[in-house]
């Protein structure tokens, strides 16, 4: 007697489909599961058992063998239980063979037969509408499969609804997506006192998805600058909601299927190892630059981290992914994100402030910043100082804009650009922009041009220096609702690219 089932394998945030072939034969009672499994896959036997028995299945007195193929692709977690035992219930005749075999299911049994929610619902979905097949999944992960409405999903609580509902005595509904997740509240930018060139660059960044240095002494307020960013870009697509939340249904941060529309932000503490930043441990799972994926990651004290942690961010910053290398694999993960790194000026963080600075000023803040190597400063395309406030604007009332006025210019910014870039794969915004697409949009005039030529030759402006100054200068232009790039326009992106930070272009 033989039978199969399907199911997936996550590889990143792509899952790759998996047989399930069980065949029970005369021989010695045994049940063996093999094609690579690991630990946890290789116990399911003995969950399937105690679950089968718990509804009063008794496994036959034969040789039970599992096959998951294709066999030489790794095997990972919990959520095979369900799917074998859907197989080794169609092998013995329990449940319709059809049935089974047009269904991609996944989930963790319980010893009493209840379904347990298992990561990753959201790819496997994606799936199994790419398959023309219905989704089977716990309860608890069936909200959020359901979010990608190309495929029909089941999610019955236990093991025994699941046969109920195969066999027709107790059909279940099709599972409804979850709610939008609320937004939190936002913090906004009026409550910043003063530092209006640094609420400048936040606009611009935001804009243009153009990353962010900033730098200034305790308590200047730069963590309060670089929280409240998210409030001021526009929410996800929602091609770009599916895409995070994918990631996120890989991290197992998926709260009762609800999907959020939120920018994601993200701020990891300094102490935060390669693999928590970049991704990888057991199983290769996403870092926070992939949680970060259309958001915002925020590095506070930007140069306490480990040198080799921020020497990766240099590709994933270019190329708007990851990969994470192993043995036996290659996993893949998105990470397009906006980087704002904040930095004191030097170690005691007082260098600017004689009454205060250490006696190793200027040369501990050449020490301290340099930390950061040169080509990783030339990815950030703002740099902006951020002095002290003065203790007496503390106590003056609100002044500037509020976070909604600025965000309306960002989100006319970034029509615009999702107007431009339509047709251009890869490329959302302008700090996509590159070669010849990058050329065409953002030439300067003529005085500009000549602007950029001469502070390139006496500030020795890098090739990437230069295209990131046009590109800023792009996204200047079109908060000012400019169709063409000028040279006020160069001036504005040149006096954020020659300050703050050692020297790198």
């Amino acid at each position: 007697m033989t039978a199969k089932a399907y199911t997936v394998a996550f590889e990143g945030i792509e899952a790759r489909t998996v047989e399930v072939q069980c065949a029970v034969s005369a021989g010695l009672p045994s049940f063996a599961i093999v094609g690579l499994p690991d630990k946890a896959v290789s116990e399911a036997r003995e969950r399937v058992r105690a679950a089968l028995g718990a509804l009063a299945i008794a496994l036959p007195s034969k040789r039970i063998t599992v096959n998951l193929s294709p066999a030489d692709l790794p095997k990972e977690g919990s959520h095979f239980d369900l799917p074998i035992a859907l197989a080794l219930l169609a092998a013995l005749d329990v449940l319709p063979h059809d049935a089974v075999e047009g269904t991609l299911a996944l989930g963790e049994l319980a010893l009493d037969g209840a379904l347990r929610p298992v990561i990753g619902a959201l790819p496997a979905a994606m799936t199994a509408a790419a398959e023309d097949r219905q989704l089977l999944c716990p309860a608890a992960c069936g909200a959020e499969a359901a979010w990608v409405g190309a495929t029909r999903v089941i999610a019955p609580p236990s093991l025994a609804a699941a046969i109920q509902h195969f066999t027709g005595q107790a059909p279940l509904s099709p599972a409804e997506p979850g709610d939008v997740t609320a937004p939190p509240a936002a913090r906004d930018l009026q409550e910043v006192r003063g530092q209006e060139r640094a609420k400048r660059a936040l606009e611009i960044a935001a804009a243009g998805r153009h990353h962010l240095f900033l730098v200034g002494p305790p308590g200047s307020g730069k963590s309060m600058l670089a929280q409240r960013l998210p409030g001021l870009l526009p929410p996800l697509t929602a091609g770009e909601a599916l895409e995070t939340s994918m990631i996120h249904s890989m991290a197992g941060l998926l709260d009762d299927g609800g999907i959020s529309r939120t920018r994601p932000f993200q701020e990891p503490h300094h102490t935060a190892s390669m693999a928590a930043i970049v991704g990888g441990g057991k199983g290769a799972k996403p870092g926070q630059i992939s949680l970060a994926h259309n958001g915002v990651l925020f590095m506070d004290e930007f140069p306490e981290f480990a040198r080799p942690v921020l020497e990766t961010l240099r590709q994933p910053i270019e190329t708007g992914d990851v990969v994470i290398a192993r043995a036996n694999a290659h996993v893949r993960y998105p990470c397009r994100f906006l980087l704002v790194a904040a930095a004191n000026p030097c170690r005691c963080g007082y260098m600017t402030d004689p009454a205060r600075a250490c006696a190793r000023v200027p040369a501990c803040g050449a020490e301290y910043l340099g930390r950061i190597s040169g080509p990783l400063m030339d990815r950030f395309d703002l740099r902006v100082e951020v002095p002290p406030v003065a203790l007496e604007d503390l106590d003056l009332p609100a002044a500037g804009e509020r976070s909604a006025e600025v965000a309306a210019r960002v989100a006319a910014a970034r029509e615009v650009q999702a107007c431009r870039y339509g047709d251009c794969a890869g490329v959302r915004v302008n700090a996509d922009a590159a070669g010849a697409v990058l050329q065409e949009v953002a030439a300067p005039d003529a005085e500009g041009r000549a602007l950029l030529t001469r502070a390139g030759d006496r500030f020795g402006l890098t090739a990437r220096g230069y295209h990131r100054v046009l590109r800023v200068a792009r996204t200047i232009a079109d908060l000012a609702g400019c169709d063409a790039v000028a040279a006020p326009h160069v001036a504005e992106a040149l006096s954020f690219r020659l300050t703050a930070g050692p020297p790198g272009g």
